[in-house]
């Protein structure tokens, strides 16, 4: 019987770079920012690797880094601080 393969989230992310990736069978997000992202996705963003700054709706912003999460919802709109950054969007339950 053969093991089952866990997915690499980081590998993933990094085949399709500037998009957004859902999971399959879930409906979490992942993604390797290559420059500005703009999204309106609500609940926790989580930064995988590297690192970036995620521009809030209020007049604020958050510096995410490695393993760090932050509730976003709205609009909002993440940059990567450092090469190599992957997210992970864990929305909301509906």
């Amino acid at each position: 019987m053969s093991r089952p393969t866990p997915l690499h989230l980081l590998r993933l992310a990094q085949g399709s770079p500037g998009q957004w990736l859902t999971l399959p069978g879930a409906a979490l997000r992942v993604l390797a920012l290559r420059g500005p992202v703009r999204d309106s996705g609500s609940g926790y963003l989580v930064c995988l690797s590297g690192a970036a700054v995620v521009d809030l709706p209020e007049p604020t912003f958050v510096q995410l880094r490695s393993g760090e999460a932050h509730r976003v919802g709205g609009e909002w709109q993440a940059s990567a601080l450092e090469a190599n950054t992957t997210l992970l969007l864990v929305p909301d339950e509906r």
